[in-house]
């Protein structure tokens, strides 16, 4: 094919139907995935006759360890490569630590965490070899805050995405792959709905702390492009990152207790 291929993960909403959207503007092709196979297809069938390039869907369960290679290789038997590749999946498990079966923390660290790394290992040889490629690895801001309780898992495998990132960017100067870590705040979107905290979150958080997941996937193309290793959209998650570096420890984990039980089920 003449065009390039941009696969985004979690597509079949939010910020990765944004992701999806913006690329397929630019004249990428775009591969989706996600569990819901009738909202990718519905994502696609838009994204097809508004942008007039190729869509090709795969429903999975990045939960289930063989599905990122079960993913590439549908993309191989219909003779694309992965010119881009958005690594947005995710969710949060909502409760304490200890009250969370190991078995719904395993299913979360294999999306979050095991899932991406693969994918962006799969892909980064072909990427390389052409001189061109893009990940994004869509984390949050929650990764360069202190941890707080409840979704305990959720902040550290952010961290983990923003550290992944910028080794992997470093790795990859002058190789023409840009990797970037995307940090959003509050965003509107499903997320909270799945883990059921949209009415505490909704009462919690004022209108200006939240954006859209078009802006939020805008900023996160714009930083890849650009080949930036992290991009905190919004001036006030901005604010907020610069606080996190800045203040005392001590002070911004006795800052995350006082307003942790504000956003999440505890």
């Amino acid at each position: 094919m003449d065009r390039r291929l941009a696969l985004v993960t979690g597509a079949s909403a939010g910020i990765g139907a944004a992701f999806a959207r913006i690329y397929a503007s630019h004249g990428y092709d775009v591969a989706l995935t996600a569990r819901r196979q009738d909202r990718l297809d519905a994502v696609a069938a838009e994204i097809g006759q508004r942008y007039g390039v190729e869509t090709l869907t795969f429903a999975a369960d990045l939960a289930d360890a063989q599905a990122p290679a079960a993913l590439l290789s549908h993309l191989t038997a219909h003779g694309r490569v992965v010119d881009v590749l958005v690594n947005n999946a995710g969710y949060g498990v909502p409760g304490v630590y200890a009250d969370v079966p190991w078995e719904t923390q395993a299913d979360f660290l294999q999306v979050m965490v095991t899932a991406p790394c693969e994918l962006a290992r799969k892909v980064l040889d072909g990427m390389a070899d052409r001189g061109f490629g893009r990940i994004v690895n869509v984390a949050s801001l929650a990764g360069l805050a202190p941890g707080s309780a409840g979704s305990t898992l959720y902040g550290a495998s952010k961290s983990f995405l923003i550290r992944f990132s910028q080794s992997l960017h470093l790795e990859t100067l002058n190789s023409g792959v840009h990797v970037s870590a995307l940090c959003p705040g509050f965003t509107y979107s499903e997320f909270h709905d799945v883990t059921g905290s949209r009415a505490l979150v909704g009462k919690s958080v004022p209108e200006w702390m939240w954006l859209d997941a078009e802006a939020v996937a805008a900023a996160g193309f714009e930083a890849a492009e650009a080949n930036r290793p992290i991009c905190v959209p919004g001036a006030p998650n901005k604010a907020i990152a610069a606080l996190a570096r800045l203040a005392p420890e001590e002070w911004m984990l006795a800052l995350m207790a006082w307003q942790g039980a504000r956003f999440r089920h505890i």
